[in-house]
C-alpha cells in the first residue's frame, strides 16, 4: 500500500482523514492499484470487483436504447457484484432515482460512495454525448470540511447526513443515446477514473473553471468583477452559476490557498511562515488558526506526520 502511494505521488501515512490529494493523483493511483491489487474498484467494497469488469459494464450500458434504460442496465450489473450495498432505481416524485441501499449494517465508504455515483453520471454523460444534468445528489455521511470538493465534482445540489446515498435525474432531461463504439469504449478505460470524475466533454464546471483560472492566473489579486470578465459573463451571472454548484467566489479561494498551504507543507521546501505569507495571511498566528480550522491540525503537527 505505502508503495501504492508512495509512487501516486500520496505520503504514505493513511491515517488522517484531513490529507489532500489532486485529481491526477487519484486517477494515478487507481490506475496502479486496479492493476496491483485486482480490484477495480480499489478495495472500496467488501468483495473485490475484478478486472475487466468495467469493460463489461461499459458493453453492457452501451447498448441502451435510452439512458434511463442505461441506468437500469448499471444498477442490475452492481446488484451482482456487491454484497454489502444493492441499488435501487425509482421513480420518486417525477425524478429518476438510483439509490444505493446497505444490505444489513453496511459500513459507509465516503469515497467508494462518491466514486460509484460519479461512474454512474460519468457513464449517462458518456452515452449522452454531454454532461447530463443531475437534478440532486444525497449522501448517507456526514458533511466533510472539504465539502467544497464535492461541488466541483457533481454539477448539482449535495445533501449529507441523508437516508441513503442517492443521485436523481429529471427523466425529461435524459435525451438519446449516441452510438458508442469499441475504440470509444477503450478510450474511456484507459482514461480511468479522469473521464467520468469530470463528465463535462466540452468544458469544466463552473465552480472548476473558476478554480483553474485563479490557479493561472494569480488567485491573490484576482477579484469577482476580474474572474467573471475573463468568463465573458456579468459578476452577477458567475455568483449565481457558482451558487448552483453549491459554491462561491471566496469559497473557492479560500480551498485553493488551503490546498495551496497543504501541498507547499507537504513538500517540506519552505517554513512555516514563508506558506502563510505565500497564501495570504498577514500572521503566521492568523494562518495557524485558519489552518486547524481547514484540517483539524496545526502546520507543523501537520507537516511532521505527512512528510
Amino acid at each position: 500500500m505505502a508503495s501504492l502511494l508512495s509512487r501516486s505521488g500520496l505520503n504514505a501515512d493513511t491515517r488522517s482523514p484531513n490529507g489532500r490529494v489532486t485529481l491526477d493523483q487519484i486517477v494515478c493511483l487507481y490506475q496502479l492499484a486496479a492493476v496491483e491489487t485486482g480490484d477495480e474498484m480499489m478495495g472500496l467494497w467488501s468483495r473485490p470487483v475484478r478486472p475487466r469488469a468495467l469493460q463489461h459494464l461499459l458493453t453492457t450500458v452501451r447498448e441502451a436504447t435510452s439512458l434511463a434504460s442505461a441506468l437500469y442496465r448499471f444498477s442490475t450489473f452492481w446488484n451482482l457484484l456487491l454484497d454489502d450495498y444493492q441499488f435501487g432505481l425509482d421513480d420518486v416524485e417525477g425524478a429518476l432515482v438510483l439509490t444505493l441501499k446497505p444490505q444489513g449494517t453496511a459500513y459507509v465508504q465516503r469515497f467508494g460512495h462518491m466514486l460509484i455515483l460519479k461512474l454512474a453520471h460519468g457513464l449517462m454523460s458518456w452515452l449522452a454525448g454531454h454532461e447530463v444534468p443531475v437534478r440532486g445528489v444525497d449522501f448517507a455521511f456526514d458533511r466533510p470540511n472539504f465539502d467544497q470538493d464535492y461541488a466541483i465534482i457533481f454539477p448539482a445540489p449535495i445533501r449529507f447526513v441523508q437516508p441513503a446515498t442517492a443521485i436523481s435525474f429529471d427523466p425529461n432531461a435524459l435525451g438519446p443515446v449516441q452510438a458508442r463504439s469499441a475504440s470509444d469504449l477503450d478510450r474511456f478505460l484507459q482514461n480511468a477514473p479522469r473521464d467520468w470524475i469530470f463528465t463535462s466533454s466540452r468544458e469544466h464546471t463552473q465552480s472548476l473553471r473558476v478554480r483553474t483560472y485563479l490557479g493561472q492566473t494569480g488567485w491573490e489579486a484576482a477579484t469577482l468583477t476580474q474572474t467573471a470578465s475573463a468568463m465573458h459573463m456579468t459578476p452577477r451571472t458567475l455568483i449565481r452559476r457558482l451558487h448552483a454548484d453549491g459554491t462561491s467566489f471566496q469559497a473557492i479561494k479560500d480551498a485553493l490557498r488551503r490546498d495551496i498551504a497543504i501541498r507547499d507543507l507537504q513538500a517540506g521546501r519552505k517554513s512555516v511562515e514563508a506558506i502563510a505569507h505565500d497564501v495570504g495571511f498577514s500572521s503566521a498566528a492568523n494562518f495557524h488558526r485558519a489552518f486547524q480550522r481547514w484540517t483539524g491540525s496545526t502546520p507543523s503537527a501537520y507537516r511532521k506526520s505527512h512528510t
